[in-house]
C-alpha cells in the first residue's frame, strides 16, 4: 500500500476487513458500423462526422439492430460460459447527460440476452471461479472533451461520434476479494474477448473500461457493506490503484465511526484518490421501460450453435494444452497465450521446429525482444513463424550451432530471409564432419603446446580453453560436441 493509503488507514487496520468487489466491464464490439445504424465506428474521425439522425436521436429516426453486433455479443457470452436466452428485450435507460442527445440509452434491463456465466482466474497459484451475472448489449454515449481553462473559463466540447457504438456490459458477481483478483479477472475477460474477436479491447481507444463496485466488511461478517461505484477505469493500473484507495477510504470512515453512503465516485489519476460524483442511482431512477422501436431479439439454437462453431480454442484451454502437450511451464504457457496472435505464432513455429520448448524460448526471448525494440506487434514480425521454427530445427539437428543461430537471427529480423538462405550465402553451416574438423584441431593443438602439456599432466579444465580456440578458428561453425570428443581422443 502506498503512503496515501496508509495515511487513510494503516495496513494492520485494513487487514481486519474483507473487501467485496464486483466489476462491470464495458467492451466495444468489433463491428464496422454502429449497433442501430450504418455510421462507421472508426476511431479518430473529425468530431461529429460519424453521425446520422439515428445516433443523434432526431425525431422520427428508427433504430435497426446490427446482426454482426449480436453475433459478436453471443460469441463473447459463450466464451464467458453464459446461457443464451432465446428471447431478450431492449429497454430505454433514461438519464440526462450533455453527450447523450436522445436523453436515454438503449440497453437491456430485466431481459438480457445472456446470463449465469463464470470465469476462472489464477492469483498466486490459486484458481478461483468468478461468477458472471449477465452480459447485455447497449449503445454508447458520446464524449465530452474538457479543454482546460481559457480566460478563467473552462470549456467543454461534445463529440457525438461515439454515440451508438455497440457495447456489451459484463456484470460480475461480487466474488472478488482483492485488487489483484479484480485485475486478474479483467485480464482474463480481455483475453477471452480478443480470442473470439468480439472486441479489440484497445484500452487507449476506450474499447475496454470498467466500473468497480467496492464495499468492505469486518472479516467473519456475512452481511455486505454499503458499496461505492468507481466509474470509468481504463487501465489495469488504475483499476488496482482505485480499488486499493477505495478500500482504505471506506475502512478509515468505518474506523472513525462514520457511515458509508452509496454513491458514484471517480478516480483522479493525478492525485491517486477517488472523489464523489453523485449519489448512486437505483434502477427505478432510470425509469426503464421496453424500447418501443425495437422488436424482441430472438436467438434460436441453430444461430447460437453456428456462432459457437466458429469460436477458437479459448485461452484457459490453450494454456492447459500447451502445458500438457508441449511440456511448457505455467509461466511460459501464460505468456504464449497472452494474445491469439501470439499463441498461433508459437504453435506454427513449434510444429516446424520439432522442439516446442526451444521454440517457446526463442519466441519469448529473442523474437519479442527484437519486436519490442522496434515497437512492433507479433503480427508485424518480419520473421514468419515457419522461418523461426526452421531456425530452431537447424539447431536441433546440429546443422547450426546455438551461437551461430544467435548471430543469424538479427539478420533474419532485418531482411526477413530464411536462416538457411543466410547460411548458404555466408557459408555459416555448422561443421560436424570429423575430416573437416581434423586439420583445425591439429593446428590449434600445434599452436598451444603449453595447454596440451597441462591437459596431459592432469589439468583437464584446460580443455575448455582448447575448445574455445577451435571455435574461434572455425568462426563458430564447429560443432562443440564433436570438437569436445575429438580433442579428448587426440589428447589421449
Amino acid at each position: 500500500m502506498s503512503s496515501t493509503f496508509a495515511e487513510l488507514a494503516p495496513p494492520e487496520i485494513v487487514a481486519r476487513y474483507e473487501p467485496v468487489i464486483g466489476l462491470e466491464v464495458h467492451a466495444q464490439l468489433a463491428t464496422a458500423t454502429k449497433i442501430f445504424c450504418s455510421c462507421p465506428t472508426s476511431f479518430g474521425a473529425p468530431p461529429n462526422t460519424n453521425v446520422c439522425p439515428v445516433c443523434l436521436g432526431l425525431p422520427g429516426a428508427l433504430p435497426v439492430l446490427s446482426r454482426q453486433a449480436v453475433e459478436h455479443a453471443v460469441a463473447a457470452a459463450l466464451a464467458l460460459n453464459c446461457t443464451i436466452r432465446s428471447r431478450s428485450q431492449f429497454a430505454r435507460k433514461n438519464y440526462f447527460y450533455p453527450d447523450l442527445p436522445k436523453g436515454y440509452q438503449i440497453s437491456q434491463y430485466d431481459q438480457p440476452f445472456s446470463e449465469h456465466g463464470w470465469l476462472d482466474i489464477s492469483v498466486d497459484g490459486a484458481t478461483k471461479r468468478i461468477g458472471v451475472t449477465r452480459v447485455h448489449m447497449e449503445d454508447d454515449a458520446g464524449k465530452s472533451v474538457h479543454d482546460g481553462f481559457k480566460d478563467s473559463d473552462e470549456y467543454t466540447y461534445v463529440d457525438l461520434n461515439r454515440c451508438g457504438t455497440p457495447l456489451i456490459e459484463i456484470v460480475s458477481e461480487p466474488d472478488m476479494r482483492s485488487s489483484d483478483e479484480a485485475v486478474a479477472y479483467m485480464t482474463e475477460v480481455k483475453q477471452v474477448l480478443q480470442f473470439v474477436e468480439a472486441s479489440t479491447c484497445d484500452m487507449e481507444k476506450g474499447h475496454l473500461r470498467c466500473d468497480a463496485n467496492v464495499s468492505v466488511r469486518l472479516k467473519g461478517t456475512e452481511k455486505l457493506g454499503t458499496r461505492a461505484e468507481v466509474k470509468n477505469l481504463n487501465s489495469f493500473r488504475f483499476v488496482k490503484a482505485a480499488i486499493e484507495y477505495e478500500i482504505a477510504r471506506q475502512v478509515a470512515i468505518l474506523e472513525g465511526g462514520g457511515k458509508i453512503h452509496q454513491e458514484t465516485r471517480l478516480y483522479n489519476v493525478a492525485s491517486g484518490v477517488t472523489v464523489g460524483m453523485r449519489s448512486k442511482e437505483d434502477a427505478h431512477d432510470y425509469r426503464y421501460f421496453p424500447e418501443p422501436d425495437l422488436v424482441p431479439l430472438r436467438i434460436g439454437d441453430a444461430w447460437r450453435e453456428r456462432v459457437r462453431a466458429r469460436m477458437p480454442e479459448l485461452p484457459s484451454a490453450k494454456r492447459a494444452r500447451f502445458a500438457g502437450s508441449y511440456g511448457l511451464r505455467e509461466y511460459d504457457a501464460q505468456a504464449l497465450t497472452a494474445t491469439r496472435a501470439m499463441s498461433d505464432y508459437f504453435e506454427k513455429a513449434a510444429a516446424v521446429s520439432g522442439d516446442p520448448r526451444a521454440a517457446a524460448n526463442w519466441v519469448m526471448g529473442d523474437l519479442l525482444g527484437a519486436l519490442n525494440a522496434a515497437g512492433k506487434d507479433i503480427a508485424e514480425s518480419p520473421v514468419s513463424a515457419e522461418r523461426l521454427g526452421e531456425l530452431v530445427a537447424l539447431v536441433r539437428t546440429g546443422a547450426l550451432s546455438g551461437k551461430l543461430a544467435k548471430d543469424i537471427f538479427p539478420r533474419m529480423i532485418e531482411t526477413g530471409e530464411a536462416a538457411s538462405a543466410i547460411m548458404d550465402r555466408e557459408g555459416l553451416r555448422q561443421i560436424s564432419d570429423s575430416g573437416a574438423l581434423d586439420k583445425i584441431l591439429d593446428d590449434v593443438l600445434a599452436a598451444n603446446p603449453k595447454q596440451v602439456e597441462q591437459y596431459r599432466s592432469g589439468k583437464t579444465a584446460v580443455l575448455g580453453f582448447l575448445v574455445g580456440q577451435v571455435m574461434k578458428a572455425s568462426r563458430g561453425q564447429a560443432n562443440p560436441g564433436s570438437v569436445n570428443d575429438m580433442l579428448k581422443e587426440k589428447l589421449g
